[in-house]
């Protein structure tokens, strides 16, 4: 990572699930990853605030699993050089905050980090610069600074803190009084007339050197896991890859119980920024365009006498007839439908699939991969039909299988194939069968997107019936 003096670094943090976003938020391709608001997805809108003069390569903290997928969306906004730091885990915001820090520290000591999650919405971000600039003055002073969302409504979902004095010397700083859990009903009124609480927005801006000795001082288990994970972390592609029994040393805890709860130096800077978690469908729909009878639709939607709902459809025509406050998502392989006012419950519909085994409960239909997706088309007894789409330069695995063969037709542009001791070129409306355990790979030599329709045949089609020899992209 390089950095000019006194460059800011964002610290995204990118390892929620988003459960509560369901069915197009789901644990192999969570809401950060989707454009909620806006045309960029809620990672790359995350980063492009913390990009530009001032500004640092951002460090993202992702999960392993993800980690193609941060590259590639990071790469599409045009963002370089990012360090990606890879959790063999979740052990929630501490630690990863704690690795960040000391991976900063030791390529820009003393420097100022921002760290934010990578599925918030910010509307206005000439408020959030201006805030930012406050940040920092308390950050260089000796501060954990955070910004404290001016409440628009008594929400219960969010936790709270309580402002304090303005400290002096930092202008629009002030100290923090106390942090509170989220609050009853009658308590968030409370909160939300009294003119002294904002919502907590899971922001923090400190420098290396104030963050490490806090996190020394009140959670010294947290930082000597993420020491121990970071020095013996491996380094290839853009990836750090965090030493995975170290890792596990760190205890589960969140930065704000962690440290900022406990800390004397916690300071926040009120503001008022258009945020929102988005943390809900009904979160979603509060900040989205709507129409004249309070409608927010994406997708092929068609109303008639719909008020106050929320369609999003991925694909398949969604019609809504006479319904008022309600939700409606679809997606290839799941319906989602409800009373605006049940978005928390999602989570509960969740582990009940989960409970029940539904892959749908946590796995999409496409499943990302680092040369490009592949989705289940039909499935059967002894046989599976699949299309695959392989990006420009993409290379799958070279590989074998003991329980299937596979037949590939390619229905647009180029591949070459590896089977065995052969090497084809397979165009459009051209087919090759790879016969059960022969090693075989498919590679897209060309400038297009490579589709092909992937026909399995045998007693077992599962993914797990694959033997990597080689990968481009380090996979075991």
């Amino acid at each position: 990572m390089t950095s000019s003096p006194g460059a800011i670094i964002p610290v995204i943090l990118s390892g929620g699930s988003g459960t509560r976003l369901w069915p197009l938020s789901r644990e192999t391709y969570p809401k950060q990853f989707w454009p909620l608001v806006g045309r960029n997805t809620m990672l790359a809108a995350t980063a492009l605030r913390a990009a530009g003069a001032g500004f640092a390569a951002p460090i993202v903290v992702c999960n392993e699993a993800h980690r193609f997928l941060v590259a590639e969306q990071l790469r599409d906004a045009k963002l370089p050089n990012p360090r990606i730091l890879l959790e063999p885990m979740g052990r929630n915001s501490a630690p990863a905050v704690a690795t960040a820090a000391l991976l900063a520290e030791e390529e820009a000591p003393g420097s100022v980090l921002w760290i934010m999650p990578a599925d918030s919405a910010i509307q206005d971000e000439a408020a959030l610069h201006a805030a930012l600039a406050s940040a920092v003055a308390g950050a260089k002073a000796g501060r954990i600074v955070t910004f404290g969302m001016q409440p628009t409504a008594p929400e219960t979902g969010f936790g709270y803190i309580e402002s304090g004095a303005e400290i002096a010397g930092t202008p629009g700083v002030h100290a923090v009084a106390r942090f509170v859990e989220k609050p009853d009903a009658a308590t968030a009124r409370a909160f939300m007339d009294g003119g002294r609480h904002l919502w907590n927005s899971g922001q923090f801006i400190a420098t290396t050197t104030t963050l490490i000795a806090e996190l020394e001082r009140f959670a010294p288990d947290v930082l000597a896991g993420a020491r121990a994970a970071l020095a013996a972390a491996k380094r290839d592609l853009d990836f750090v890859r965090l030493d995975e029994t170290a890792f596990a040393r760190c205890p589960s805890i969140s930065i704000d119980y962690a440290v900022m709860e406990r800390t004397a130096v916690a300071a926040v800077v009120p503001a008022a920024l258009g945020w929102s978690d988005v943390g809900s469908w009904d979160a979603l729909w509060q900040i989205a365009e709507k129409d004249s009878a309070g409608n927010a639709t994406q997708g092929p939607v068609h109303l008639v006498g719909a008020k106050n709902c929320f369609v999003r459809s991925e694909g398949m025509l969604a019609g809504v007839v006479g319904l008022e406050d309600a939700v409606l998502v679809v997606t290839d392989d799941a319906v989602l439908a409800m009373h605006r006012s049940a978005s928390q419950d999602v989570k509960k519909l969740v582990e009940q699939l989960k409970a029940q085994g539904l892959k749908q409960a946590t796995e999409h239909r496409r499943m990302f991969r680092p040369w490009g997706h592949y989705e289940g088309l039909i499935q059967g007894t002894r046989f599976q039909v699949k299309k695959i789409t392989v990006v420009p330069g993409g290379k799958l695995s070279l590989q074998k299988h003991f329980h299937r063969a596979e037949h590939w037709v390619v229905v647009n542009g180029t591949a070459i194939v590896q089977r065995d001791e052969e090497r084809i070129m397979v165009r459009e409306n051209e087919s090759v069968y790879l016969p059960l355990g022969c090693v075989h790979r498919m590679e897209n030599p060309g400038k297009i997107p490579l589709t092909l329709i992937e026909v399995q045949v045998g007693s077992y089609t599962g993914e797990d019936d694959i033997v990597r020899i080689e990968d481009t992209y380090g996979r075991a």
